[in-house]
């Protein structure tokens, strides 16, 4: 009977536990013309990474415009979405950079456009955590993941300053491969 009991306990934790993996499953924030734009300029830094800006870019004012729509249903819960698929994105900007950089790929230029982009994410971000009209109740909902990406953000931005300042450095030495390299995969042609 103990051992029947133990069966079923377990069998419940079990269950449990794969559903809170399911839920915790994130799906692709791009969308199908994005995900094929971004498949098109693999081999390039320049382009790709611009995309992925352009792309979280593009999701703050999708998040602004949800937000200031009186007719939007469940507010609270669109906002974490929103936000949360812009952290996805986010990071995946952050691990192609992580890719170029391995590669020793030469991504001074669109590292400044990723730094311009900070500061304007960093703003907006501060701007809808700030906001006082926000009732409390609703903000909590979305409150851990924009205070996760806020962070994010932040910690990013100055990694990515770090960054264009050691690529200025390894450019004087030339040690950084050219584009036409990075088609190759840092390659000679």
């Amino acid at each position: 009977m103990i051992a029947s009991l133990r069966s079923y306990v377990c069998i419940a934790v079990l269950l449990a536990a794969g559903t809170g993996a399911l839920a915790q499953r994130h799906r692709d924030p791009l969308t199908q013309s994005e995900i094929d734009q971004i498949r098109d300029v693999s081999w390039e830094p320049r382009e790709r990474l611009t995309l992925y800006v352009q792309f979280a870019r593009a999701r703050l004012v999708k998040l602004e415009q949800m937000r200031s729509d009186s007719k939007t249903k469940d507010r609270p819960r669109q906002t974490h979405d929103m936000l949360d698929d812009f952290l996805l994105l986010y990071d995946e900007l952050n691990d192609n950079i992580d890719t170029y950089v391995d590669r020793k790929d030469d991504i001074r230029k669109p590292m400044k456009v990723v730094i311009e982009a900070d500061n304007e994410f960093q703003a907006k971000l501060r701007a809808l955590k700030d906001a006082a009209d926000i009732p409390r109740e609703e903000s909590r909902e979305y409150e851990f993941v924009l205070t996760n990406l806020l962070e994010t953000v932040d910690t990013s931005s100055e990694d990515h300053k770090k960054l264009l300042a050691d690529q200025e450095e390894a450019a004087k030495h030339k040690k950084l491969n050219s584009r036409s390299n990075a088609k190759n995969g840092g390659k000679p042609e």
